[in-house]
């Protein structure tokens, strides 16, 4: 008898306290710089035609011919001593 009631005991829900996930609320609240940004600015100006193409280029130009990557693992390998 003393067994179920002690198998039965573990399924039961605990009690939460009330101010439970305060503290996340609160950490994430002291992580803002300005809490009124959005009202001040308008917006964020994005970059312009000729600077996005020439950073798209690059980005596209590392994929046609990959640098070749040096090898990194040469410890103790070499003709002189």
């Amino acid at each position: 008898m003393y067994g179920l009631s002690l198998l039965s005991a573990g399924c039961v829900t605990q009690p939460v306290a009330a101010p439970f996930g305060a503290s996340v609320s609160l950490a994430m609240a002291q992580q803002v710089l300005d809490p009124m940004a959005g009202a001040k600015h308008a917006g964020v100006e994005g970059m312009g035609a000729q600077e996005a193409k020439s950073a798209y280029d690059a980005y596209q130009k590392t994929f046609r011919a990959p640098q070749p990557q040096p090898n990194v693992f040469t410890i103790g390998v070499g003709g002189t001593r």
